[in-house]
């Protein structure tokens, strides 16, 4: 039974992959690529490509996993990721220090990428050069996501594996087994990519992060428990449920012209606590300025 081993590498220079590989057939499942560190969103994103159908027909892995093994990554720990596996019925297993089951399958599926894909991209730089890369660092976010996506598929999922003396593709499609699937890409996107969170409504709405949410369909909710899901990269709406079934979609009245994320919330809020903690220095500064003894006074 094909269980999906997870992993992430920082690649050189700017960019990360979080990729999840399948234990049985080692076949890559889904990968992301992205720049800073990984993040339960990243992860998310690769699971919903790892469980979905493809359209390509050389790569026929799709399916929701029995088991997801990780280690004990802040992206893989997260109350985000627990709740997916919960929903998702997936049993999720950490790596126990000392015993990585899957792990050194994970170690030398990167290993390859690193020998193999890296060299062929723009600002590789080889050991021993010195931090000078072979050829000028430029590019963009989907150039590499589209060079990992082609030699995933077109290069190791065909050749034949060292360990199991077969092609990934061809060792998953073995036997004729029937996958187990997502009701639909929509359904699967609301589990993977929403954020899950409690919440009472109030008189004015739904309070979430500072906004307030409101629809017409809420007034007769007013101080009952509703459960949300929202969109972390977008903060404008969110989907209410009441009792598990879907109720409403909820709007923030001053973002909802705009697409706000968590990120942009956050960066808006610590660049006001800058101006203001400026504004307070600037005063203080002057209130001592006022304060201190002039010549010839007392």
């Amino acid at each position: 039974m094909p269980v999906p081993t997870p992993g992430h590498r920082v690649l050189p220079s700017i960019l990360a992959l979080t990729v999840i590989l399948d234990d049985h057939s080692r076949a890559v499942a889904g990968y992301t690529v992205f720049l800073g560190s990984p993040t339960a969103v990243q992860t998310a994103l690769a699971l919903r490509q790892a469980i979905w159908r493809k359209t390509d027909p050389r790569w026929p892995v799709c399916r929701i996993p029995v088991t997801l093994y990780s280690d004990h990554g802040a992206d893989f720990t997260s109350t985000h990721i627990v709740q997916v596996c919960a929903d998702l019925r997936m049993q999720l297993i950490h790596f126990t220090p000392g015993v990585p089951r899957g792990r050194g399958k994970g170690e030398r599926s990167f290993g390859t990428v690193t020998t193999e894909l890296l060299p062929t991209l723009p600002g590789h730089i080889p050991a021993g050069n010195h931090g000078r890369p072979v050829t000028p660092p430029v590019l963009t976010l989907t150039q590499p996501d589209e060079a990992v996506g082609e030699w995933a598929v077109g290069t190791y999922l065909q050749r034949r594996h060292p360990e199991t003396q077969q092609p990934p593709a061809q060792r998953w499609t073995a036997g004729g087994w029937l996958p187990r699937m997502p009701e639909s890409l929509e359904a699967l996107s609301l589990l993977l990519l929403t954020v899950r969170t409690p919440r009472k409504v109030q008189r004015d709405g739904i309070h979430l992060h500072g906004l307030r949410y409101f629809a017409t369909t809420l007034a007769p909710y007013i101080g009952e428990a509703v459960t949300i899901r929202y969109y972390s990269r977008d903060l404008a709406e969110i989907r209410v449920y009441h009792r598990d079934t879907f109720l409403c979609r909820a709007v923030a009245p001053d973002i909802a012209a705009a697409t706000i994320s968590m990120q942009d919330l956050q960066t808006a809020r610590n660049e006001r606590r800058r101006e203001l903690r400026a504004h307070l220095t600037a005063r203080r500064s002057l209130a001592e300025l006022l304060n201190e003894p002039r010549p010839g006074n007392p």
